[in-house]
């Protein structure tokens, strides 16, 4: 309310004139229009158009221009939002597809976002997460294959067949390279016939079963290998303990006589199992061996080498045949 706006007019003689102010006051400020500071026949104190504008600026604001700026500054608000968001979407859509697409681009790239959402695996299928299978483990040790000398150790074992052929088979034998001729051969069961001095008595002494001979030769040299066949291996190892003298050298086939009558011959003895066997090694001209003699050393190591091939040849097979039918 400004300072120049009057009362009611009073009506009385005597009192102030209509638009004066009952008490006398003026308007200090000299703002009061030709027409008066308020309309005298307004009750409500409606401002006058023709008046003066407030110097302090304490008219009454324009609310509803004041409401119509309002509304526009939330429109726009609410556009600004709704777009913000629309383009937050599009941006997330956006990169799930192309996620999507790279974890099925193995076929050169040229796979779809619907085919790459179709061909994801299940979560509980993918490798990382699939379980290892557990290592097996057999429920037991399976046995070690048989040992060839336990075949022929015992003749409760070596039940193969045995003879002059199946010891010395073919014509002839090679050794690296070198090639005996094969000669006569023999099988007895008088151990002690087959031995030369006291190794005959040593034999039979120990329950020698039989003695298998064959002789090679090769330039002038002939040796005769003569195997002893024991029951146990224990009297084939006492036996050879006790060896003396040597194997009667066997003629025939091609061979003359040879180490006999005192002519000195290299001689042998070596055993597996329950074999034992002898080599006697000589010229076929009846001449001393001396150890100069390489000759006859070579031909008695090869026959000898290539009998106990023989022999464990023969265990190794019965062993084979019994893995194959433990049972039998």
């Amino acid at each position: 309310m400004s300072f120049g706006q009057g009362g009611p007019s009073w009506g009385s003689p005597g009192s102030p004139t209509p638009g004066h102010d009952p008490y006398g006051s003026q308007d200090p400020y000299g703002s009061q229009s030709p027409h008066g500071s308020q309309n005298p026949h307004d009750p409500y104190g409606t401002p006058d158009p023709y008046a003066a504008p407030d110097p302090y600026g304490t008219q009454t604001p324009d609310w509803a221009a004041l409401a119509d700026a309002s509304a526009g500054r939330a429109r726009r608000k609410r556009w600004l939002l709704l777009g913000g968001g629309g383009l937050a979407t599009a941006a997330v859509v956006a990169v799930v597809a192309s996620v999507i697409v790279s974890m099925n681009s193995g076929d050169g790239g040229t796979s779809t976002a619907g085919k790459a959402s179709k061909d994801v695996p299940p979560a509980a299928a993918t490798p990382s997460e699939a379980t290892d299978p557990e290592p097996s483990f057999p429920s037991a040790s399976p046995l070690p294959p048989p040992d060839p000398k336990d075949f022929v150790s015992s003749a409760d074992k070596d039940t193969a067949p045995l003879s002059a052929d199946t010891l010395f088979p073919g014509a002839k034998l090679t050794m690296e390279g070198r090639e005996y001729k094969k000669g006569a051969t023999t099988r007895t069961t008088n151990c002690a016939a087959s031995a030369q001095g006291s190794l005959g008595s040593i034999l039979a002494s120990n329950s020698c079963d039989e003695v298998i001979r064959a002789t090679y030769s090769k330039g002038g040299v002939a040796v005769t290998i003569g195997v002893a066949v024991f029951g146990k291996e224990s009297q084939a190892l006492k036996a050879k303990a006790e060896a003396r003298d040597g194997i009667a050298s066997l003629s025939g086939g091609g061979v003359p006589t040879f180490c006999r009558d005192g002519v000195i011959c290299r001689k042998t003895t070596n055993s597996f199992g329950r074999y034992v066997y002898f080599t006697v090694g000589g010229f076929t001209s009846g001449k001393d061996v001396t150890k100069s003699d390489k000759d006859v050393f070579t031909t008695g190591d090869d026959i000898s080498e290539f009998t106990f091939r023989q022999i464990y040849q023969r265990g190794r097979l019965q062993a084979s045949a019994a893995a194959v039918q433990p049972d039998a």
